[in-house]
């Protein structure tokens, strides 16, 4: 069963946010819905949504300060909606970054076509990218190998170059013991001038940035006597 995707309307006259309410409903979103723009803003805060619908004219907080904000942490598609017909205001909330501009009156089954194609233009931009950039992902732990960063829990962390390419490398080849030596061969090459107590700070540094309890690490473990292997 497929997820339902979240959208979030933020627009004051309560008629016609019910309206869009009901028929994204009907066509299997799920649907949340604010009715001033301060209201409107702490949501997109609080709670992350696949689709944005948001009325120009709101009190407190209007809909291009939302808009803005929005694009300032996500790339998800924003649809702005007013009454308005000027062009000005057309070419601002689209500078600012929203995906498209429906002018009132409209047809609820217009905005439904409407977020169901930018819905789709935007998977399907996603599901290039990720094809593009090889990932790794193991409980929570996100490694971007294409553009070298690393997350944990959606939070990124800065690695450097021999962090990043250690753990790339033990979590690329998961449940395999490797020694010291091994891995210090495999990412400072033989050539490298140092010893192998390298490995363990590094190790060290690795657990500091992505472990909850560096004590219990439920990623890098340490095997005794062996070396260190990446758990699944």
């Amino acid at each position: 069963m497929s997820v339902k995707k979240k959208i979030l309307i933020v627009e004051d006259e309560e008629s016609i946010a019910e309206l869009e309410k009901d028929y994204l409903e009907m066509n299997g979103y799920e649907v949340t819905v604010e009715t001033n723009g301060t209201a409107g803003l702490s949501r997109t805060y609080e709670e992350e949504f696949d689709l944005y619908i948001l009325d120009l004219m709101l009190p407190g907080v209007d809909g291009f300060d939302i808009c803005q904000s929005i694009r300032e942490r996500f790339d998800k598609p924003v649809l702005m909606v007013s009454a308005k017909k000027d062009d000005e205001d057309k070419i601002k909330g689209l500078g600012l970054g929203a995906d498209d501009y429906i002018t009132k009156p409209f047809s609820p089954s217009e905005l439904v076509a409407r977020v169901k194609a930018h819905l789709t233009r935007y998977e399907r931009l996603i599901g290039k990218s990720q094809e593009e950039n090889e990932i790794v992902e193991i409980r929570g732990l996100k490694i971007d190998k294409t553009a070298r960063r690393v997350y944990v829990n959606g939070e990124e962390k800065v690695l450097t170059t021999k962090e990043f390419d250690l753990l790339t490398f033990l979590a690329s080849h998961p449940n395999h013991v490797y020694t010291k030596d091994e891995l210090f061969q495999e990412i400072w090459d033989m050539e490298s001038i140092g010893d192998i107590a390298t490995v363990t700070v590094h190790i060290k540094k690795i657990r500091e940035k992505i472990e909850y309890d560096t004590s219990k690490p439920q990623y890098i473990e340490t095997i005794w006597g062996v070396g260190y292997r990446f758990k699944v």
